[in-house]
């Protein structure tokens, strides 16, 4: 009986001793960095900056890059990140049906117009009988492609198609274009081999191409361009999320990005 009373004695004492030294560890956590995921190129680039300016206000955060766009959401759910910022809502909601993940979207952050670019062709009309046409190989941006196609007349997708649209859902094909699937950052590099191809303009600037050179772009009201932020359900009102992303839709941050894409990419605040 003593022995067991001395291991509960023991046990006790470690447990109020974690209990004291949880308060510290709390706060240390509290005090580090925020965690932003985002992925590689030109969306990291505006989040380092919006770090920069954040630092100068007393807010730290550290800005981590992917080059797997399946990553950032994994990491986030899992508690790894404390806020993303890499993706468009149809993405996102698309990863959350997928793969059950807890995450809310919050406010928009840039927005990055599509568009459909040809080497070969003036307009979209002169696309020809069997055009070869490149699309993103991923899912939703594959049928963002769809839908900005079909925005140009050149398909019909099936009614009630949303975001998963692949080319099965293809109605109407009155050329017969051939849809050839492709890394999205290789669609502006591979113009030479097709008729025409879709091309977000944050691949379309690193591959020399000028949003106003293509021959058809995804217009103001379209949503699929909008780069959002994403957090987990259970932190969308951490008060230093929330002070982050103000931080960042702030006019700094606004001239950095009007200043240095020049068009390529905008502000979406």
């Amino acid at each position: 009986m003593e022995t067991t009373l001395n291991r509960r004695s023991l046990f006790l004492a470690g447990v109020l001793a974690l209990g004291f030294s949880l308060s510290p560890l709390s706060a240390a956590v509290a005090d580090a960095p925020l965690k932003v995921g985002v992925s590689a190129g030109h969306y990291a680039d505006i989040l380092i900056e919006a770090a920069r300016v954040a630092k100068e206000q007393g807010v730290e955060a550290e800005i981590i890059e992917f080059t797997d766009w399946n990553q950032p959401n994994a990491a986030l759910d899992s508690g790894e990140l404390d806020l993303n910022s890499f993706q468009h809502l149809p993405y996102l909601e698309n990863q959350i049906e997928g793969r059950g993940y807890k995450l809310v979207p919050l406010e928009s952050a840039i927005r990055v117009p599509g568009g459909i670019w040809s080497d070969k062709h003036a307009s979209i009309d002169a696309l020809p009988e069997r055009a070869k046409v490149g699309i993103p190989n991923d899912p939703t941006n594959g049928a963002r492609a769809l839908f900005l196609f079909e925005e140009a007349g050149v398909i019909k997708l099936k009614p009630g198609v949303g975001f998963r649209a692949t080319v099965l859902d293809v109605a109407e094909n009155p050329r017969n274009v051939e849809f050839h699937e492709l890394d999205a950052s290789q669609l502006g590099r591979s113009l030479a081999d097709l008729d025409a191809a879709f091309v977000s303009s944050n691949y379309a600037s690193l591959a020399g191409l000028k949003l106003d050179e293509a021959i058809f772009v995804e217009g103001p009201d379209n949503q699929w361009p909008v780069i959002i932020f994403a957090a987990r359900e259970d932190r969308k009102d951490d008060p230093r999320i929330r002070e982050f992303i103000s931080i960042y839709r702030s006019e700094p941050v606004r001239q950095f990005i009007n200043e240095k894409f020049n068009g390529t990419i905008l502000p979406a605040f």
